[in-house]
This record gives structure tokens, sequence and C-alpha cells, in this order.
């Protein structure tokens, strides 16, 4: 195909991507019992499994969790679906590109301070499948334990093949350029200041709204993602539940090839369908995606002294076997007010137990420079547990004699996936052209200010 047939393609899918997206709807509610409907009279009433499932679909249970975990604990969705899953040829072992899975072991956990300026432009005709790109991460997918980065660029939609993660779940966080994410429970949308969250399992297709995308994804192999306890903030705060966005039943009857990806343990596998995987023409249950507004964030602050520790930013977590230690938190700094008196308002220096991935989604964050060479949107940088950092000298100085006034903090989308172990890098990303070199130099100059 000619460079000019792809880009004609490419633009004639983007614009059939914009036009089903401006045209979405959406059940609201984190963790909900959804159910949908495609074609009227599609869902069993009364029973999950009946002998002659509706209109001739077969029932089919997605389990994201165990039989017999606590009911609160529990994922499951029923889909009654045109085929069922079990009608596929074998799978076969595929390249795994630039994607890599845990445990990380080409390269050992480093303690320096690691930052990376932007991916680079990916190849003409790259979708958001060949686009993933591991930067790191920790644990073991097969004992469903830990988390990954990658990082994602595309400039061509995903066509006659569709994707699905046994291995975790996924969060995918845009920077460049607007997503179509259909799945086989629905279509969500997912621009620049949304999150996206597709659960393990979850067969779906990335359609782009724009010429270009790129973007973040938390993959995490733990306990699925759940909404923060509250405990002294009280019933309301952070993020809200009834903003979260669940798709509504949507299936594709095609019979044409497909081919269909499964990530498994760390490798990816194919499989060649003759007809489209994402046919569940109605369904119901709590193991669905969602698509989440960072700008509806509920940030709280403190309204005296001091600088609250970033925990007050988390949107969901994934709870570990220990309380209160995450196997990863996701924490957004969203546009807030700061007002703190005789307070040192940048985040503190700090040294951690937890380490952390910072991205930034747009504008500039509060505590570091921004500009080329600094941290900028679709950048990320590393700090591994106990490593020392904090605000840049720049930031340091402009802070400590800022007068102090109520602040808006409006200019900046960053965020964090803070998680209980260290993050090991991929050989590639330890080695890319786009790591920063001299990161360390950006605390160099914090003068000695102690009296001799």
């Amino acid at each position: 195909m000619s460079g000019i047939e792809r880009a004609r393609q490419t633009t004639e899918a983007m614009e059939r991507a914009r036009k089903t997206a401006e045209g979405l709807g959406y059940s609201p509610g984190f963790g909900n019992e959804h159910s949908s409907e495609a074609a009227p009279g599609a869902l069993p009433v009364g029973r999950n499994s009946p002998q002659r499932a509706p209109l001739g679909l077969y029932a089919e249970q997605l389990s994201g969790s165990a039989f017999t975990e606590p009911r609160a604990h529990n994922r499951r969705t029923w889909l009654y679906r045109i085929r069922p899953s079990a009608a596929h040829p074998p799978l076969h072992r595929i390249d795994n590109g630039a994607l890599r899975g845990a445990p990380f072991t080409e390269t050992v956990p480093d303690p320096n301070r690691l930052r990376w300026d932007p991916l680079p432009e990916p190849a003409p005709g790259t979708d958001w499948l060949a686009g993933l790109w591991t930067l790191g991460g920790n644990g073991d997918a097969a004992r469903r334990t830990g988390m990954a980065v990658h990082l994602y660029h595309a400039n061509a939609p995903m066509t006659g093949r569709v994707f699905g993660d046994a291995d975790g779940e996924l969060l995918i966080v845009p920077e460049l350029g607007g997503l179509l994410l259909v799945t086989e429970l629905g279509a969500l949308a997912a621009r620049p200041g949304e999150v996206a969250l597709i659960p393990r399992g979850v067969r779906f297709r990335v359609e782009l709204l724009d010429e270009r995308a790129r973007g973040y994804v938390c993959e995490n192999h733990g306990r699925p993602f759940v909404l923060p306890d509250l405990g002294p903030i009280g019933a309301n705060g952070l993020a809200n539940a009834r903003d979260f966005r669940a798709p509504v039943a949507a299936y594709e009857d095609r019979t044409e090839p497909v081919e269909v990806v499964t990530k498994f343990c760390g490798n990816l596998w194919a499989a060649e369908y003759d007809h489209s995987p994402l046919d569940v023409v109605a369904w119901h249950g709590n193991h669905v995606p969602y698509v989440y507004d960072l700008r509806r964030f509920n940030a709280i602050g403190s309204i005296s002294y001091d600088h609250p520790d970033p925990s007050i930013f988390t949107v969901l977590t994934s709870p570990s076997d220990t309380p209160g230690l995450a196997g990863v938190d996701f924490v957004a700094f969203v546009p807030r007010w700061l007002v703190g008196e005789d307070t040192f308002r940048p985040p503190y220096f700090h040294r951690n137990v937890m380490s952390e991935y910072m991205g930034l989604i747009e504008g500039a964050y509060d505590a570091k420079s921004a500009g080329a060479g600094g941290f900028v949107p679709g950048g990320g940088s590393l700090h591994n547990m106990m490593s020392a950092h904090g605000p840049d000298r720049e930031t340091f100085d402009r802070a400590s004699a800022a007068t102090l006034r109520p602040q808006k903090i409006d200019d900046g989308l960053a965020f964090m996936f803070e998680t209980r172990w260290p993050l090991t890098a991929t050989a590639r990303a330890a080695g890319a052209d786009h790591l920063q070199k001299g990161y360390d130099g950006v605390w160099q100059g914090l003068e000695r200010h102690f009296p001799s």
C-alpha cells in the first residue's frame, strides 16, 4: 500500500471514529452492577444462563476475580454474544515488539533518579498496540502481583485486530490526541485530561480521534483498582463514583479475518479468527471498562498551613495484603488553589518507601521547571524507593521568596503511578536516546544557607 493510500484510509477511519465518539452514551457509576442490551430482549431476566439464551445468543461469564472472593471484591460480567469466546483456533507466539512483561530481569533496579523526554515519532502506520513501549515495572504477572509502566505512540487505527490483556487491567492516560476504545461491552472515548480503565481480559480495539496519539499506560497485575477510602474526609470528595462512565452495549456482527492478540504472562500470543470477537449484544455485571474526566476530581488540601502528603490526590488504588500499602496508586495533580500560610507551597523534599513514576499531561508541574531539557508533557520521571527528590533549584528559589497570597494552580495536569516495590527499567528504557542526561543537575546550586 502506498503512503498516499495509507494516509487516505487513516483519515477516513479517523472521521468515522470521531462521529462514533460524538454519539456515544454511557452508564454512570464506579463499581455498579451495570446492565445493557443493544437489541431489545437480548438480556435474560431473572437468571444468568437460561437453557436457551434470548435471540439465539451464547451466555458466557467473564470472571475478573475468583468465584469465592468476598462479595465486595468479586468482579464478573455475564456476556450474551453471537459466538462464544471458546470458538477460536490455536494461539501462536508473535513478536513482542517494544512491549515487555513482569518479572523484569533485563536490568537491575536503579536507585538513580531518571527522567525521559517524550517518545519519538512512530513510523508511519503504527497503531496503538504496535506503539506500546515498556518503560519498566515490578512484580510477576504470572503471580498477579505488581505493575508495569508502558507508553504509547500511534498514528494509525488498529485495523483487523483486537487486543486483550490476561496479565492485568490497563489504565490508559492520553496525553496527545483522543482515543476511541471499542470494547466487547461497548465503546468509550478518552481524550487528554481523561483516563480509561480496561479490565483484565476485556478485548478491545483502539481507533484514533486525531492524527497522532501519545500517552501512558499503567498495567496493574494485582487487585483491581478501587476508589480509595476517604476516612476523616467523610462521605464525599476526591474522585466521585458517579463521574465514572461505563459503556452501553454495542456489537459487531462481522464475518471477516481478525487477528486477536492476547498478552499472557508477559508475552504476546495471537489467533486468526474468522469473525469479530466484539460481538456482545447484551451484558450485565461489574467487570466493566470506564472513562473518567480528571477535571471532575474534587481536590482537597490544606486551608491553614503546610503541604498535605500527595496521597490526598489519589484517584484510584490497587490494595495489597497490607492495609494502606498499595500495589499501585494512581494520583493526579489537578488544578487547585494553594492558600497555606507560612508554607513552602510546592511539593517538599522527600525520600519515600514507595516508588514513583510521574508523567505530565499538559502544562507544567509546580515542582519542576518546564521547557527543553525539563519536565515536559509526554515525558516522565522515575524516583525509586528512598531516592531523594523534590523541587529543583529554580522552583525552590522562587517559592522560598514568593509573596504568599491565594494562588491558583491551573496551568498543568500531572499524575503519578506510585507503587510499593521498586520499578526496574527495561534495557530499552535504560539505554534510550530520549533518556535525559544529567537529570541530577536540576538540584545542583541548592546553596548552603546555614551560618558558618
